[in-house]
This record gives C-alpha cells, structure tokens and sequence, in this order.
C-alpha cells in the first residue's frame, strides 16, 4: 500500500528541523565530542534516507525534483552498514551544506 505522496517529504522536513534544533549553538568540535547528539543526528540522516528510499520506490514522479536524491540514499546505507567507518567531518558537512536544500526542497514539494 502506498502512503500519501507528501507523508515522506513532511517526514524528512521534520527530520532537518530535528537536525537543526540537535546542534543548534554547537561547534564541530562539541559536536564531535557529544556521543548523544551524534546519535541522534545520524538516527534523523536514517529517518531522513529511509524515507527517501521510499519516496523513490512509490512517488518517482516526486523524487526527481530532489537534488542528490541518490547520494542521500547512499549516505543512509553508509550509516547503516558502514557504521565503523562514519566520520564526523562527513557527517558535520552533511548537516551545514545538504540539510538547508533539503528542507527548502521538501516546502516546495509540500506547498504543491
């Protein structure tokens, strides 16, 4: 059964504002050192590439107006089953430069 085609992207929205609030004030350096907010940055980057994977699997039409949309994907599988190899420079480049797009995107497919 297909979920509603805006289920996914209000899901990711949430997500990026989830990941803003996370590190909110924070350096790379604190980031870097709190073990909790890690975790729950990367737990929203799953939410975020779960839903994604969704979204292209059930709403293709909708997936092509997400830039990246594969290397998003990728970084989901990365944090998944490359777990031993996540760097936190990654990571922290993720949240400042992809998160902001992302979430611009997904006004833009919920204002649709």
């Amino acid at each position: 059964m297909d979920h509603d085609p805006k289920a996914y992207p209000f899901d990711i929205k949430q997500a990026c504002d989830e990941i803003k609030k996370f590190i909110q004030d924070m350096s790379f350096e604190e980031y870097s050192r709190n073990s909790m907010v890690k975790a729950a940055v990367e737990r929203k980057f799953l939410v975020i590439g779960e839903a994604m994977a969704r979204l292209k699997r059930e709403h293709p039409e909708i997936i092509d107006k997400i830039t990246d949309h594969e290397k998003i994907i990728g970084f989901r599988n990365v944090l998944v089953h490359g777990y031993d190899i996540i760097d936190d420079a990654t990571v922290w480049s993720a949240i400042k430069d992809s998160i902001p797009t992302l979430r611009h995107q997904m006004e833009d497919i919920l204002d649709t």
